[in-house]
């Protein structure tokens, strides 16, 4: 049996994944960060239109090619982080109103079957340049996301609202209990 060590974390936008995937690459952890955001910012630099409110289909093909790059360029027995993964370009996409390549359905099962998910959590949400989607959004996308995690036989992991410590001694405790 291959054990898979790669965790997801996923959440609505401005719920604090990336501020947890930072404390955990603190921790001596590997960790990859969102694939969206950078997508974003490269073509926000070069004022591109695929982007997920202009042209969502082709920024979804662009972050699922560098998410899959994301998964070959780790391969190790050691706990890894990703801010966000592919089923999460699958929610989008349904959000969007838009069919779902069946392709985007292949590597789901590259990821351990857990995934943390941070809850909507309105004290510490911000909008910035990469992130325009308003809390109600924010609320909304949680939805499809827990949705299509659950349908794609993920087991879902809330992460509490509680500060950057807490919750990296929360996933801590729950990787103890993972271990053989």
């Amino acid at each position: 049996m291959t054990i898979i060590n790669r965790f997801i974390i996923t959440g609505g936008p401005g719920s604090g994944k990336s501020s947890l995937l930072n404390a955990l690459k603190n921790q001596g952890y590997k960790g990859f960060e969102e694939i969206s955001r950078i997508i974003i910012r490269e073509q926000q630099e070069i004022n591109g239109d695929k982007l997920p409110w202009k042209n969502l289909a082709d920024f979804a093909e662009i972050c699922y090619e560098r998410m899959l790059k994301q998964l070959d360029d780790y391969n190790s027995r050691s706990y890894c982080f990703y801010d966000r993964g592919i089923p999460d370009i699958i929610a989008y996409v349904r959000r969007g109103g838009l069919q779902v390549p069946s392709k985007y359905f292949e590597n789901c099962n590259q990821y351990h079957p857990s995934v943390f998910i941070t809850p909507p959590w309105q004290q510490i949400f911000i909008n910035d340049a990469e992130r325009p989607e308003s809390f109600k959004d924010s609320m909304e996308i949680y939805q499809y996301l827990k949705n299509t995690y659950k349908e794609l036989g993920f087991q879902i992991i809330e992460l509490p609202k509680a500060s950057i410590k807490k919750r990296v001694e929360f996933i801590e405790a729950y990787l103890s209990s993972c271990k053989d």
